[in-house]
């Protein structure tokens, strides 16, 4: 059993399930823009920002209007994402002044994929809210202090290595979900198959976190 202040969510294979969706578009996006497979797959990353992705692979003077045609991309793509396992049961148990979602979308994606899926978080922070991304611990750090929150005190859930990072340098404790990667590259104090592993209730002024591991 963990007591928390709050819960602090990734989105994108923590929340939901985009990652097809996603490698989707990068495909198209390297493919129009014509960036070497080989140093794509060098420099792809998941959980950290497009625009962190893009300013490696192309001049500067063209990294803004590629992220943005990655952005409308992915964004057409929406209504086809859905939850992942435990999802809705967990986030319905939760007072709404106790999480937020924390994503390295920017916000007009986030919000597209939230809609799509039927999820309104209270709170949501996105790759626009921050001036450093993932692994940076800033996304997390600016949901822990609009929430009234000490970053000690949260729980941190996310399924990539770059939001772990985040998450530990704002140190928060985390929770893995192994849905984009495996166990052995999680650096997480807990690893779970996906949110149905998680239960939680309100405790006073605080939240009982139980996890099946």
């Amino acid at each position: 059993m963990i007591s928390a202040q709050a819960l602090l969510f990734d989105m994108d294979g923590t929340l939901v399930d985009s990652g097809p969706a996603i490698e989707e578009c990068w495909a198209q996006w390297v493919e129009e823009y014509g960036i070497d497979r080989a140093r794509f797959a060098e420099v792809i990353g998941h959980g950290i920002p497009a625009r962190q992705i893009a300013a490696r692979l192309l001049p500067a003077e063209e990294v803004a209007a590629a992220t943005d045609r990655l952005e409308q991309l992915e964004i057409d793509r929406a209504p086809s994402l859905r939850v992942l396992p435990g999802t809705r049961e967990l986030l319905a148990s939760l007072p709404d002044e106790s999480w937020a979602i924390v994503t390295s979308c920017t916000r007009p994606l986030a919000e597209a994929r939230v809609k799509a899926v039927g999820i309104d978080p209270p709170m949501l922070i996105t790759a626009d809210d921050v001036r450093a991304g993932k692994p940076d611990p800033e996304p997390y750090l600016l949901a822990a202090r609009r929430l009234g929150a000490d970053p000690a005190g949260c729980v941190v859930f996310e399924d990539a290595p770059a939001g772990l990072a985040s998450a530990r340098a704002a140190g928060a404790r985390t929770v893995a979900v192994t849905t984009t990667a495996p166990a052995a590259e999680l650096d997480a104090d807990v690893v779970v198959a996906d949110l149905e592993s998680v239960e939680c209730a309100p405790a006073g002024s605080v939240l009982s976190v139980r996890i099946t591991v």
